[in-house]
């Protein structure tokens, strides 16, 4: 796997977390217990402060970003869906972030709300708890999610990070 310090910022990443190994860490990222980062994704914390949760997810070809003035921050047990990107917000534990959404700096996610597919959170923009954030830019429905709607998810990823450490070879 591609994880590289950058100066003094060393990527801190616990031993039960599954980092696949055609995904990328620099600098100061610390991934929680049994996340899971998979293919492609990138957590470049470079200049910033990368925090990834206990059991969070950050699916393929996602992108987390942090700049010197904004850390990112994802909470315990979420999903970052394919190909996200992720720069200078907060994401409070249980989210949901889909597939191709765009979270942008000083942004909250409250705990878990979900963000759809495509969205676009703008700089500043906060999701309250439990609220679903559709569109661009996003448009809120508050208390439209159930809460643990995300733990699941969440689950089956942290289990699926225990497997691949095991079970995945690569042939070529």
């Amino acid at each position: 796997m591609a994880i590289y310090a950058i100066g003094d910022r060393v990527p801190q990443i616990d031993p039960s977390a599954y980092v696949h190994p055609d995904a990328t860490v620099i600098g100061d990222a610390t991934v929680g217990p049994e996340a899971t980062i998979w293919p492609q994704a990138v957590l470049r914390a470079d200049y910033g402060t990368i925090r990834i949760g206990a059991r969070t997810s950050i699916q393929d070809g996602s992108v987390i970003h942090a700049t010197a003035a904004h850390a990112t921050i994802i909470g315990e047990g979420c999903v970052v869906g394919h190909c996200a990107h992720l720069e200078g917000c907060t994401v409070e534990g249980g989210a949901l972030i889909g597939s191709g959404s765009i979270i942008l700096h000083r942004a909250v996610v409250g705990r878990y709300a979900l963000v759809g597919a495509q969205a676009l959170v703008p700089n500043d923009k906060v999701v309250p708890a439990r609220a679903m954030a559709l569109g661009v830019p996003v448009r809120i429905r508050t208390d439209a999610m159930p809460e643990g709607h995300t733990a699941k998810a969440a689950a089956e990823y942290a289990g699926n990070g225990h497997w691949y450490r095991t079970a995945l070879r690569r042939l070529g």
